[in-house]
């Protein structure tokens, strides 16, 4: 299953000349992240599913001078005394390595392909992510300036989507996005992309989430997006949407929308600040307006499962609405079906609807 090649790795950044895993075994058409368990196996994920792939390393040296050569390209370094690193290559793709003694059965290397052509939202509606009505409402969230989160677990899409809801952010307006590894692909002119920084070797240096968030703050942002809002930073997420920062976007990771109002209530809690419980469910409450959770299903599609309002509160409890939903009992997984509930929200954008939206989906 080797071949001798000069033209690189499984990342074609680059290699010495000799016997290496066959290139086009892994950067085919349709690989969207290439996972390494050590050099003797490689897995990649091909539209949405899983497979074992015939490319393999030579040994252990040739794998780890490969993710050298690779991290040594975005100034970072690998070794015992730094046994994980986590960046962004130069063509956008997210690249992530452990080595020994933190990896026990050998190093790993795990890469997440740069899709060079962000999806549109026609582009997810044809892949069958959501329905047109469902899109509607959601533009309209969008323009009609919602705060909106998206919720899934790894690899679920909540990125591509993200993307493509702020596809319909005005062009008059600000953007500010805040992103650990800079993935979003905005056609947006008024738009500054901050991103995170790891601290140095000497451990000094670190820009967290949290504080480009709250720089952000300060430099007049019509929208915040949040690439993937973690720990602390939901706190300060949540003060942003609860002061005049209306229309601000973000993922989490989470397994349901239920799910999602719980880990943000942890993350504030991490901040530190000793809030009490009520007063934390209040801002997310009063903060957060909608809930897409999306999820990636058996054949390996990605799809929005749940589209959530965020009520309010009642009694000590964050109450949620299901405004689409897919139908649990049904045969049919991929259906995103209309509940038919009235958001409450709908006053504020419903002058909206004659452009996104047909009048007879929202009752």
């Amino acid at each position: 299953a080797t071949q001798s090649t000069s033209a690189g790795g499984p990342t074609g950044v680059g290699r010495p000349p000799g016997p290496g895993p066959p290139r086009a075994a892994v950067t085919g058409p349709g690989v969207d992240e290439i996972m390494v368990n050590g050099a003797g196996t490689v897995y990649i994920e091909r539209d949405g599913l899983v497979q074992s792939s015939p490319a393999r390393f030579t040994d252990e040296e040739h794998l780890r001078r490969t993710i050298d050569r690779i991290v040594a390209r975005v100034g970072r370094r690998i070794d015992e005394a730094s046994p994980m690193v986590d960046a962004r290559l130069l063509d956008g793709s997210r690249v992530n390595a452990v080595v020994p003694p933190i990896a026990i059965d050998g190093t790993t290397l795990t890469i997440r392909k740069f899709n060079r052509r962000a999806l549109s939202m026609d582009d997810l509606i044809g892949l069958g992510c959501l329905s047109r009505e469902a899109a509607g409402l959601l533009a309209m969230c969008v323009v009609g300036r919602l705060n909106i989160l998206v919720s899934g677990g790894t690899g679920s899409g909540k990125t591509t989507l993200l993307g493509a809801l702020s596809s319909f952010v005005p062009e008059d307006e600000r953007i500010i996005t805040i992103e650990d590894a800079a993935e979003l692909q905005l056609d947006h002119q008024h738009l500054v992309r901050l991103e995170s920084r790891p601290p140095t070797v000497s451990g000094a240096g670190a820009v967290e989430i949290r504080d480009l968030l709250r720089n952000a703050l300060r430099m007049r942002p019509d929208r915040i997006i949040v690439g993937e809002v973690r720990d602390g930073a939901a706190l300060d997420m949540l003060a942003a949407m609860n002061t005049g920062h209306d229309g601000s976007l973000g993922t989490v990771h989470a397994s349901s929308v239920r799910d999602a109002v719980r880990r943000i209530e942890t993350m504030v809690l991490i901040a530190g600040l000793e809030l009490p419980i009520r007063a934390v469910r209040d801002q997310i409450g009063s903060g957060i307006d909608l809930i897409v959770h999306m999820a990636r299903q058996k054949d390996g599609a990605r799809r929005i499962v749940d589209i959530a309002e965020v009520v309010g509160m009642e009694g000590e409890v964050v109450t949620l609405q299901s405004l689409f939903r897919v139908d649990p009992d049904s045969t049919d997984s991929s259906t995103l079906l209309a509940t038919g509930f009235e958001p409450r929200f709908w006053p504020r954008i419903a002058h909206l609807a004659p452009q996104w939206l047909p009048s007879n989906q929202v009752r």
